[in-house]
């Protein structure tokens, strides 16, 4: 098992420089670039994808914890059927207006309240779907670790491999999350917070 470093072994100087960049970059840009998309979504969406603004998904957070992360809604609702853990993407239930959040990750963006909430952090783990973790935790020997930091809206697993689909691009998700925890520095956070904007430039989301 390679080793990890836990968030209270990280510096000091570290944890607060990292949280103090979450709450000012949250505030001075992602909040208002929320609002520019959010206004134009309240005519779009009842058009294009007809339902709900937001959703809310039951997802694990430090330490193994529950909390409810906000994205804008992308796809069509489906009561009757949950996805397995190790099932592909329902692409067939992305709406068109989906699509195009998702490419740019605008759908991520209201994730910035769980950022305000201590929640989550700009920069590290993605966090998976709740019932989806505690089936890898048991699958996966180290992927409990992940989970020793706060969850990111984007991360390095995130940018170097894309969308992790089933149980063998969960273990090099992973590798890769647990090496960000090992050699986390806010040089590290920044340039994932760079590639991250080249993505969403690029319209590479998935």
């Amino acid at each position: 098992m390679p080793a990890f470093v836990e968030t209270r072994a990280q510096p000091l100087a570290y944890r607060v420089a990292k949280r103090a960049f979450d709450l000012f970059f949250c505030t001075i840009f992602l909040f208002p670039a929320m609002l520019v998309v959010l206004f134009p979504l309240l005519v779009l969406n009842p058009i294009y994808n007809p339902g709900p603004l937001f959703f809310r998904q039951k997802r694990m957070g430090r330490d193994c914890k529950p909390f409810r992360a906000l994205k804008f809604r992308t796809m069509v609702g489906n009561p009757t059927q949950r996805r397995g853990p190790d099932d592909p993407l329902e692409m067939h239930r992305i709406t068109p207006l989906g699509r195009f959040l998702r490419l740019t990750r605008f759908d991520e963006l209201p994730q910035i309240l769980n950022v305000y909430l201590g929640e989550m952090s700009l920069i590290g783990p993605r966090p998976d779907y709740f019932a989806h973790a505690h089936h890898y935790i048991h699958a996966i020997p180290d992927y409990r670790h992940r989970y020793s930091v706060r969850p990111g809206i984007s991360g390095l697993a995130q940018i170097q491999l894309g969308y992790a689909e089933g149980i063998e691009a969960t273990r090099h998700k992973t590798a890769a999350d647990i090496d960000y925890i090992r050699n986390a520095s806010m040089s590290l956070d920044m340039w994932i917070f760079w590639r991250t904007m080249v993505t969403v430039w690029r319209m590479r989301g998935t």
